[in-house]
């Protein structure tokens, strides 16, 4: 990949884009279990949401692995990357906490009743983590 002045850099943005799709499907999801727009089933925006959370990771994977086995000694040692896969590990490990437990009482909450502590706690940690993770993505360069 590095013999290719632009199959990196195509690479890169396959991953960038990747991510904009995962994180704004993720975020657009927590928002709604925070309480913005109660009037759309959680349940309903899951489903939409969901293919495209998958379709982005199709993406997001191959990509990185692509750019990572071209770096592979500079982003080990680099603790941005580090910390980028610390937090991404969290983000799965909440996001089956989530999936496994707040979700799994959705119909009682659904658009009836605020979402419970549980899970308002979980999407909230989810966002964070998610913007933890593209802070390091990008510190990846000046570290």
């Amino acid at each position: 990949m590095r013999e290719n002045l632009w199959l990196y850099p195509a690479v890169e943005i396959v991953h960038i884009v990747g991510f904009a799709i995962l994180v704004g499907s993720v975020v657009m999801f927590d928002l709604r279990v925070l309480g913005i727009s109660r009037g759309i089933s959680v349940r309903a925006l899951a489903r939409h949401l969901l293919p495209w959370s998958l379709a982005a990771l199709v993406l997001i994977v191959p990509a990185g692995l692509m750019m990572f086995s071209a770096h592979a000694n500079d982003f080990i040692s680099n603790p941005a990357f580090q910390v980028k896969m610390g937090l991404l590990l969290a983000a799965g490990i909440n996001a089956a906490i989530f999936h496994y437990g707040p979700y799994k009482t959705v119909a009682h909450w659904d658009t009836a009743a605020a979402a419970p502590g549980a899970a308002r706690v979980s999407v909230a940690l989810s966002i964070v983590l998610w913007v933890g993770v593209i802070a390091c993505g990008r510190l990846l360069a000046y570290l």
